[in-house]
């Protein structure tokens, strides 16, 4: 059996001082990078099975556990703290990663790749910087703006909240996956299952707010590619009524490369569902069809 990769890890000062783990796995013969912005309540290394699928097929994978997330919260007492300035900085670390990725893999495509948190944080930092990408994945996403109404701003998120359609289910984290294994080794990771401070909270659905403007979105290049992966029944898109607003916004927008992709049954964490191996064989065949493999 061959076991998942472990990564290079290093760390990088972001503009506020805040320091920030990257996690890096190298390609044998890279023909391009992916850089990965993880979700909330987890961290990068849950990723390194997908990260080694994508080495295999010529991809190198560049990861940062966000603030407040895995390696780059200073204790587990900080997990999931974020402070009245630190989304906008999140976001700005995804500019500041990218220039890294791009130092580590000068040649080829350089591929945004955003879960759920992550996903919204990239379709925030899109309409300025969309430039700076050769393509878009966003899973577990939505047009986040449309699911505040079903939140309370003035607590902090839960994420169990989100198990409510699974009741009575076997744990506050069901809606995750159907698979048992890893649901329970979320469960057991300590460095998962929280959500975000209240100041991390409201900056994020601020930051939603404006991408529903009819011109939030003209700052973004028409040519730039997007794929839009999510479950059918990942309670986060509301079981796609959330969803398909989304990729309507681009398509209106003038992007003539959007594809959605939504897969029956499955839940909130693509990479880790019963079907991951159809999952990302899509992805890949995905990334194949635009960028020639050399």
């Amino acid at each position: 059996m061959l076991w998942p990769m472990a990564p290079e890890t290093s760390t990088l000062k972001a503009s506020d001082g805040s320091t920030i783990a990257v996690h890096h796995w190298p390609a044998a013969a890279p023909r391009g990078v992916l850089q990965l912005t993880h979700g909330m309540g987890e961290h990068a290394l849950r990723y390194t099975e997908l990260a080694d699928a994508l080495n295999a097929s010529g991809w190198s994978v560049v990861a940062q556990d966000h603030r407040g997330h895995g390696a780059s919260a200073a204790s587990e007492v900080d997990l999931g703290q974020l402070g009245p300035d630190g989304w906008p900085a999140l976001i700005a670390d995804i500019g500041a990663v990218r220039e890294l990725a791009r130092a580590i893999a000068p040649r080829g495509p350089l591929v945004l790749f955003g879960h759920s948190m992550g996903s919204f944080a990239v379709q925030q930092y899109l309409p300025q910087h969309s430039g700076g990408v050769d393509a878009v994945v966003l899973t577990g996403t939505a047009a986040l703006d449309l699911l505040e109404p079903a939140l309370d701003l003035d607590a902090p998120l839960d994420l169990a909240m989100f198990n409510a359609p699974f009741a009575p289910a076997r744990t506050d984290f069901d809606w995750l996956s159907r698979d048992e294994a890893q649901v329970d080794a979320y469960i057991a990771d300590h460095l998962c299952g929280f959500g975000l401070d209240v100041d991390g909270a409201k900056g994020l659905f601020a930051g939603a707010r404006p991408l529903a403007a009819s011109n939030a979105l003209d700052g973004v290049r028409s040519n730039l590619p997007v794929y839009v992966a999510v479950g059918d029944m990942d309670p986060v898109n509301g079981q796609l009524a959330l969803v398909h607003p989304l990729v309507e916004r681009y398509r209106s927008a003038g992007l003539t490369d959007v594809e959605l992709k939504t897969y029956p049954g499955a839940r909130h964490e693509l990479t880790n569902e019963t079907n991951r191996k159809e999952v990302v064989t899509d992805l890949l065949g995905w990334l194949d069809a635009r960028f020639t493999i050399a």
